[in-house]
């Protein structure tokens, strides 16, 4: 995927020359701002049309593909052809995908709460509005490494903020206007979907603008994914799950088969909980271990201990949280600079393990060094986002759809 990040930024420049085909590109441009002077953490509204129709029946789905559609459409061309020389993750075996979310029931009984740790490489953050022609308003949340960002290069100068317009596409997670949500969360690379039917193909994330776009319940999200076959980049060498909630409280995580043709793989929220929780290892029954596998899970993630961290969490305090208990959830399992945090508190065996994945991954560039690069919250009753950016657990910055 890093090949992509330098042709896109080179690429997009092209459109300096080109006068402004859609007449949202300027004020979309000027609406990114950095957040309260935070370097690293940025907010914009996206004033252009888009129109997902037309990309689903174009079967856009590898990166590639993606980014040549979504440049396309900003040069109002009919093609472009990116040329990617390399095409994945950090080379050396670094497998050690993070990331956690959940959905809760409020201490007020009278809504849900969605929580999400995106666990990466450190990398500035973007949350970006949408306001589509056809479709719901809503907000998500983006890494920038994926629109050709880093800590070195950040929108600063207006021209600087091109690439933040393809990240309509991008999201990682996000809430709309009726309140669903959704999140993209890592798995082991066997488990890269790779449907194949008479279905029009979507890619990783745009399965998720899809989502947060057109649907208001899970069921609809259910739905609209049958109707398309999900294909994940098998040159990302990563294979993805997904978690969906809306308002009612209803819950899923989302996964697929890579035994039986890629069938889609829908697990329910318990119907004796008030919550449920996922991080990076499969939960339909076909695939689940109770113990950590790494046929199954990122091992070196800790992502038993951190699932069975947020349910014991959860289980204390009676099954609901509060705003401030669902950041500190969060906070007990996020990251810091490849170190699980003491609230954590993983078996013997898992702190064995990691430390052993810790010495290989020194040895990697630095780049490598994980973190929690973002925490939020979405408060599905309100309609709220309230982020914590980079493990700065003093600061919360508040998002809304009614801003």
């Amino acid at each position: 995927m890093r090949g992509i990040l330098i042709c896109l930024c080179v690429l997009l420049s092209g459109i300096l020359s080109i006068p402004p085909s859609a007449s949202g590109v300027l004020q979309t441009m000027e609406s990114v701002r950095k957040v309260d002077g935070n370097p690293y953490l940025y907010t914009m509204d996206y004033n252009l049309p888009y129109d997902l129709d037309d990309m689903v029946c174009k079967d856009v789905d590898e990166y590639v593909e993606l980014l040549n559609y979504a440049v396309a459409r900003l040069l109002n061309v009919d093609h472009v052809n990116i040329v990617v020389p390399e095409l994945g993750e950090a080379k050396g075996g670094h497998d050690v995908f993070n990331c956690t979310s959940f959905q809760v029931r409020n201490e007020n009984g009278n809504g849900y709460r969605f929580g999400r740790n995106y666990d990466y490489y450190k990398n500035p953050t973007l949350v970006t509005r949408t306001f589509p022609q056809k479709g719901y308003a809503s907000i998500a949340v983006s890494d920038m490494s994926f629109l050709g960002y880093s800590l070195k290069h950040v929108p600063n100068s207006f021209f600087q903020r091109l690439n933040c317009l393809v990240a309509v596409y991008a999201p990682l997670d996000g809430m709309n206007e009726r309140g669903f949500c959704g999140s993209i969360l890592a798995l082991p690379g066997r488990f890269s979907s790779q449907q194949d039917t008479p279905n029009h193909d979507i890619g990783t994330s745009a399965i998720l603008r899809l989502m947060l776009d057109r649907c208001a319940t899970v069921e609809e999200a259910i739905a609209l994914l049958e109707s398309l076959d999900v294909r994940q980049d098998p040159m990302v060498k990563s294979g993805f799950h997904y978690m969906i909630a809306d308002a009612g409280g209803d819950c899923a995580v989302v996964e697929f088969d890579p035994e039986d043709n890629w069938k889609t793989l829908i697990v329910r929220k318990p119907s004796d909980r008030s919550y449920m929780q996922v991080t990076n290892h499969m939960l339909a029954p076909k695939y689940f271990s109770p113990e950590p596998d790494k046929a199954f899970g990122n091992t070196g993630s800790q992502s038993w201990a951190r699932y069975d961290s947020v349910g014991a969490f959860i289980d204390e305090r009676g099954g609901s949280l509060s705003q401030e208990d669902a950041q500190e959830c969060l906070a007990r399992v996020r990251w810091v600079d490849l170190k699980a945090n003491d609230g954590l508190a993983a078996g013997t065996q898992y702190q064995i393990k990691f430390r052993r994945m810790k010495a290989v991954v020194e040895k990697l560039p630095e780049r490598s060094t994980e973190d929690t690069q973002y925490s939020c919250v979405y408060d599905q009753r309100d309609r709220v986002l309230c982020l914590r950016n980079w493990n700065d657990y003093e600061k919360t910055y508040r998002f809304s759809l009614k801003d």
